[in-house]
C-alpha cells in the first residue's frame, strides 16, 4: 500500500510518500519513496502579523496542487495532513484550509502542540532502545519544540513548547518562555541518570550530515556548541557558500542549535542521537493503524 503524509511547519511544507508493506508474521516495513520540501516560511508572516498573506496563500495553494498531482503519480492509496504551530496562531488559518480544500480536494487539519508531540511519538524511535538509560527526544520547529521523555521503555511525559527557531529569529520568544522549558525540562527528567536526546528536525539532520559522522553514532553536545559559536561568527552569506546550505536553513539552523544546547544541558544530556524521522515519519504510521483498525 502507498501511504502520504503532508507536513504544514512553520518553515516548510513537506510530502513524505511511502510504501507500507508486512511479511508472514506481521512485521510492518515503510519503504520512503520520496521526500519533497518546499520552504513556504508560513512563519515569518504569522508571528510577525497574526496572519497569512495573500502572497504566501498562493504559495501554499499551489504548493498543495504540486503535491496532489505527485500523489496521484504515485498512485498513493491514503493521504493523511497536518499543519502545525504557524497554522495555530494563524488567524485566518481555518479560512485558508478550507480554501485549500475546496481547490485540491486535500483536507489538512491544524493540530495542537500536544497531538504534535503525540504524532512524533508514532514514529516509535524509542522502540530498539535499551532499557537502561532514559531518553529525551526533541524535535524542533519554526514555530514549536517539542519533547518526550522515554524512561524504562516507556513514555513519562509529552509537552510542546512555543519556541522554535523562526519565533527566535523575529523575537517573539520572551526569557519567561526559555525559564518555562527550563523548569519543565529540568521537572520530567529529575532523579533521571544516563540521558540521552534524540532529536529530530530539518535542522539537526543537517548537522549530522556536515558531521561526517556514521549512521547510528551520537553527536556530543561539545560538538553542537562548537558548529553554535562557528555558525554564528560568519554572515548569513557566508553560511550558505561555505557549508553548502540552503538559504532557508542558514538563518533557521544557528536558533535551532540553541535550542537543543539548552534543552540537553538542562536534562544534563552529553550526546544526542538522530535518526532522520520527524512529524511526517509520525502521520504515516498514524494512518496505517487508522487503516488497519478500520479493517479490524
Amino acid at each position: 500500500m502507498i501511504l502520504a503524509a503532508i507536513d504544514i511547519g512553520s518553515n516548510a511544507a513537506r510530502l513524505l510518500i511511502s510504501e507500507v508493506t508486512s511479511n508472514e508474521e506481521g512485521k510492518t516495513y515503510f519503504n520512503k519513496l520520496n521526500l519533497i520540501r518546499v520552504p513556504l516560511r508560513l512563519g515569518f508572516d504569522v508571528f510577525e502579523t497574526r496572519r497569512i498573506s495573500e502572497e504566501k496563500q498562493l504559495m501554499f495553494l499551489k504548493t498543495i496542487q504540486a503535491f496532489r498531482l505527485l500523489m496521484e503519480a504515485y498512485q498513493v492509496d491514503a493521504v493523511k495532513a497536518c499543519a502545525t504551530s504557524a497554522m495555530r496562531d494563524a488567524e485566518n488559518g481555518m479560512e485558508i484550509m478550507e480554501r485549500i480544500q475546496k481547490e485540491t480536494g486535500v483536507q489538512i487539519n491544524i493540530i495542537s502542540g500536544d497531538m504534535e508531540a503525540g504524532l512524533v511519538y508514532e514514529t516509535h524511535a524509542a522502540e530498539n532502545l535499551d532499557k537502561d538509560h532514559n531518553y529525551l527526544y526533541i524535535d524542533v520547529g519554526g514555530g514549536s519544540t517539542e519533547i518526550l521523555f522515554f524512561s524504562k521503555g516507556k513514555m513519562q511525559d509529552k509537552i510542546s513548547f512555543n519556541i522554535g527557531t523562526i519565533r527566535l529569529l523575529k523575537n517573539k520568544v520572551k526569557e519567561s518562555d526559555w525559564e518555562t522549558l527550563k523548569d519543565s525540562v529540568k521537572a520530567i527528567t529529575k532523579g533521571s541518570k544516563d540521558i540521552l536526546a534524540i532529536g529530530s528536525g530539518g535542522n539537526i539532520n543537517k548537522i549530522f550530515s556536515l558531521s561526517k559522522k556514521k549512521e547510528g553514532k551520537p553527536l556530543h553536545i561539545d560538538l553542537l556548541r562548537d558548529y553554535y559559536r562557528e555558525f554564528e561568527s560568519t554572515s548569513l552569506p557566508e553560511r550558505i557558500i561555505k557549508y553548502n546550505l540552503r538559504a532557508d536553513r542558514a538563518d533557521v539552523i544557528v536558533p535551532a542549535l540553541s535550542i537543543y544546547i539548552n534543552v540537553m544541558r538542562w536534562a544534563g544530556a552529553d550526546e544526542i542521537y538522530i535518526p532522520k524521522i520527524g512529524l511526517a515519519d509520525g502521520l504515516i504510521r498514524h494512518l496505517w493503524e487508522e487503516i488497519n483498525s478500520k479493517k479490524a
